[in-house]
């Protein structure tokens, strides 16, 4: 079976995950440091947020430059380095690649301020912005340059030009930096924005003219074409946020994108009928071009799904991000460990946002004026931001911090959890770990179970069943030879409680 299609993958923020040198912000010195957590946890690959040189006016999503690395991170011989140590604890590396925009301290968006390249970018002269688009950050897309002579286009903040993907130049350089990276053995890519590269200016923004546009399949099966160069299963995954489960599809045929993130399931509420209603539909949008689902609870981007499932409406939508909400933390951690043994034993591979083992939850009430997400900005201060799910995370020995940790998450550490049968992190490990060594997990097929409305269950191969009680009371488990493990005890008659999940070896 192909690596990626069952694969577990962990997400690496540089910026918030180790700190190396001790000035309070993540580095590849303190990732290099820590591979053997994640080797002890049993991830089959990392996915690192970008690690390029970037004015961070958008957490590194403002790529000056996409052949070297940040200077607070480290070096180019750094990251080779990295790869080479994660390879040999048979660890693969997948890195950002963000081909929407770059930063506006690119070399080619200033060439185009001096007039050189303009047709790499999105410009128009006028008096007006030629069109209403709203940038996804909030206020208007399109920016004056600093001589207020012309607009330029940005998606997303004013620091991040929109390439012009109309342009062969912009098409080469990206298949050039393709190259580059994959040279240095990375595993494979993570494609920012993957929906958005194509533009069509004849529409109004009410139809999203800059998102899923026909032409941008064509760009992905000349990037396959550069991928299916290279030996070892190299592979690609794709953000998009569409609606269309059919569109959505169409990114996964044979010869464009191995895999693309499901992010209605990181949506759902915590409800049984809404659970299996996403799997039932993620399953069947992915079965007629044969790709693996991937099932992701948490990202830099997202509420962490401990306060969301402590919270009444347990679901998640960037345009009500409920924050300062009331948040059961001890349900919203009972119900994480119950999710991390759903989602990886659902068909295809999972991704796990670093510190998800340590059940960490949401920041919600950073000082204002350290936030830094241009959301918080560009929303008028209306909507908090990301920065919440992305104050780094505790290992034990913290030092200073670019944002400030919770008091309480010393007793969530690396350190302060290792060792401790029943911690989140041992859960954790003994999920992964198990998943890893059984052959009727990852990829493969499903057949749901029929304990009960209020009972996500399912089979997978001949003998394994996972069994989630969502219902008020305690529930009977199925006939089985054993109980694998579980995601918190069975009560006194053995019964499997509310909001717990269980792995079990079924009798038949």
């Amino acid at each position: 079976m192909n690596w990626w299609r069952g694969a577990a993958i962990y997400q690496v923020y540089p910026r918030s995950f180790a700190d190396g040198n001790g000035d309070g912000i993540g580095d590849l010195a303190g990732l290099r440091q820590k591979l053997p957590h994640l080797a002890g946890l049993g991830v089959d690959a990392i996915w690192l947020s970008p690690w390029y040189p970037s004015p961070l006016a958008d957490g590194g999503y403002d790529v000056a430059d996409y052949r070297d690395i940040e200077p607070q991170f480290g070096t180019l011989v750094e990251a080779e380095k990295l790869i080479g140590e994660a390879h040999a604890l048979g660890i693969r590396v997948i890195i950002d690649i963000v081909p929407n925009h770059c930063s506006d301290q690119h070399p080619w968006f200033r060439e185009a301020l001096a007039g050189k390249g303009r047709d790499r970018f999105w410009f128009h002269d006028g008096d007006e912005p030629p069109n209403d688009w709203q940038s996804r950050f909030g206020g208007p897309a399109w920016s004056r340059t600093p001589d207020g002579g012309s607009w330029y286009l940005h998606l997303y903040a004013a620091e991040q030009p929109d390439l012009n993907w109309t342009n062969p130049e912009v098409r080469a350089e990206f298949e050039s930096i393709l190259r580059f990276w994959l040279d240095r053995g990375v595993d494979g890519f993570r494609i920012d924005v993957a929906d958005g590269l194509v533009k069509d200016f004849s529409r109004p923004d009410a139809e999203t003219p800059y998102s899923d546009q026909d032409g941008v399949h064509e760009i992905y099966r000349s990037w396959r074409r550069v991928l299916d160069e290279y030996p070892d299963e190299r592979v690609f995954v794709g953000e998009m946020w569409l609606p269309d489960p059919e569109r959505f599809a169409r990114y996964l045929r044979p010869d464009e994108l191995h895999s693309a993130f499901n992010f209605d399931f990181l949506c759902c509420p915590w409800e049984p009928g809404e659970l299996r209603r996403v799997i039932d539909a993620t399953l069947a949008a992915h079965a007629p071009v044969g790709a693996p689902p991937t099932w992701v609870l948490s990202n830099h981007d997202v509420t962490r799904h401990v306060s969301r499932m402590g919270r009444e409406d347990s679901s998640f939508d960037f345009g009500r991000r409920q924050h300062l909400t009331p948040t059961d933390l001890e349900l919203g951690r009972e119900r994480a460990r119950a999710a991390i043994m759903l989602t990886t034993s659902l068909p295809g591979c999972v991704y796990v946002y670093q510190g998800e083992e340590l059940g960490l939850e949401e920041v919600d009430d950073l000082p204002d004026e350290l936030r830094e997400d241009p959301v918080w900005v560009r929303s008028g201060h209306t909507d908090r931001g990301r920065d919440g799910c992305r104050v780094p995370i505790p290992w034990g020995d913290e030092g200073p911090s670019w944002l400030p940790r919770p008091a309480h998450w010393r007793s969530l550490s690396v350190a302060a959890q290792s060792g401790d049968p029943d911690s989140m992190l041992a859960h954790y490990r003994a999920v992964l770990t198990l998943r890893r060594e059984r052959d009727d997990l990852g990829d493969g097929p499903m057949e749901w179970l029929d304990l009960g409305p209020d009972v996500v269950a399912f089979r997978r191969g001949g003998h394994f069943a996972c069994v989630l009680n969502l219902s008020a009371d305690p529930v009977a488990l199925p006939d089985h030879d054993g109980v694998l493990l579980t995601s918190g005890p069975l009560d006194a008659d053995g019964l499997l409680p509310t909001d717990t999940a269980a792995w079990l070896h079924l009798s038949r």
